[in-house]
């Protein structure tokens, strides 16, 4: 962890937050996960921005619109995304009824997500099969490994977080569960992916929508896998109060849940860059020396959905001209001539140019050292324009064979 950071990362992911109980099951394809609270939540969530939009999208938005202060669950589905599909919205109601009844909570406190094949219809007696055995481990315990495998489905790996500050001594906690792996690249309302998170401060729902927001902003809104955006993109939060620490009560407070929040979106938005299918590597591109944020944005996103960029980093090949031409498309005013462009891992650094002029030319010792670090498995590149004071960091991975052969694959 980062010495600099005001807060710990800790075990158990969504359930560390107080108050909170989950737990799921997959059995073949189809799994269910179930997030319960015990207290009524203020609720906020963003989605996706596709124009075609999964019926538990549409009815989750529909749920918040009215009772966002006291929401109590969330139930999910993989392996059927409901989505372009003949009443799958009552299917999505039928899961919300089912999961409600069971936990005996009414059926407006449950929201419902879903992912997996796109026109479809939804399996309801499986889905129903894996909520009741998915309630029944409820019962016996909380088990935030179950459901983060549960929602899986091309991912390679299951994706938690969880992280610990103190207000006066008292513990504050922030945790999540995510999958995401392929068609990624999230402009959700202000991500394929889902993503639930818990906490147990007491705060507003103007102070959360307004804090998950600029979070997602900073991570979700930054992560590209393939360029495409799904029908099923979700975030929620969820917020209990059961840590007795009010958000408002101090700009200290304010400040560590902020900062932690966005900390716990960033890593679990690279978490999913770094299992996009068929992945190898993962790069942050910061673009800095920006006229403004929005050029910041464009021109460091340019960069990670650049294809040209994503084999060059496959095949560790240094080549900066490729970055150099995706932030020139990338919409904004450049000055050739000002442009810094380094490319560095954990342990060292390099600049390839330095005010325009190349560097790393074939034979020059920079040129040895860049391609030592496109060997590694986290590589950073930073351009700076030196045209202001806005930066943006988003965040990519490599493309190579096997996104090809997970994808032509993928319902059959």
């Amino acid at each position: 962890m980062k010495s600099d950071l005001k807060f710990k990362i800790i075990d158990n992911g969504v359930v560390a937050p107080k108050g909170f109980n989950a737990n799921g099951l997959k059995e073949g394809k189809y799994g269910v996960g179930i997030i319960y609270s015990e207290k009524e939540c203020e609720t906020s969530a963003t989605f996706t921005t596709n124009k075609v939009v999964a019926h538990p999208v549409i009815l989750s938005k529909e749920i918040l619109e009215n009772n966002r202060s006291k929401i109590r669950a969330i139930v999910v589905n993989s392996g059927n995304a409901n989505c372009f599909t003949k009443n799958g919205y009552y299917d999505s109601k039928e899961m919300i009824k089912e999961t409600a009844n069971l936990l005996n909570i009414p059926e407006n406190s449950v929201l419902v997500a879903s992912t997996g094949v796109i026109g479809r219809k939804m399996p309801m007696d499986i889905i129903k099969d894996r909520i009741h055995k998915t309630n029944e481990l409820l019962k016996k315990e909380n088990n935030n490994d179950n459901i983060a495998k549960s929602i899986m489905t091309t991912d390679a790996f299951p994706k938690t977080v969880a992280v610990e500050f103190e207000v006066n001594g008292t513990p504050v906690r922030i945790g999540a569960v995510a999958k995401g792996a392929g068609m990624i690249a999230p402009d959700m309302l202000h991500a394929t992916m889902l993503c639930f998170i818990t906490t147990d401060i007491n705060i507003s729902n103007k102070d959360l929508t307004k804090s998950l927001q600029n979070a997602v902003n900073e991570s979700f809104n930054n992560a590209v896998v393939d360029g495409d955006t799904s029908t099923n993109d979700t975030v929620f939060v969820m917020a209990n109060g059961e840590s007795g620490v009010n958000y408002s009560n101090n700009n200290e407070c304010k400040e560590l849940f902020d900062e932690a929040l966005q900390f716990v979106c960033v890593e679990m938005a690279k978490l999913m860059v770094k299992d996009g299918e068929g992945a190898t590597k993962l790069m942050e591109v910061m673009v800095k020396g920006a006229p403004s944020k929005e050029d910041a944005v464009k021109a460091s996103k340019s960069v990670v959905r650049s294809l040209l960029v994503k084999t060059a980093l496959y095949g560790e090949d240094p080549n900066w001209g490729r970055i150099a031409a995706s932030v020139g498309y990338s919409g904004i005013d450049i000055d050739m001539d000002k442009i810094d462009i380094i490319i560095g891992d954990s342990n060292n650094e390099v600049m390839l140019v330095n005010s325009g002029a190349p560097i790393a030319d074939e034979g020059t010792e920079e040129l040895m050292v860049a391609e030592n670090i496109m060997k590694s498995k986290e590589i950073k590149i930073i351009v700076d324009l030196k045209m202001g004071d806005y930066e943006n960091t988003a965040f990519g991975c490599d493309l190579g064979h096997e996104y090809v052969k997970i994808n032509s694959e993928y319902t059959t």
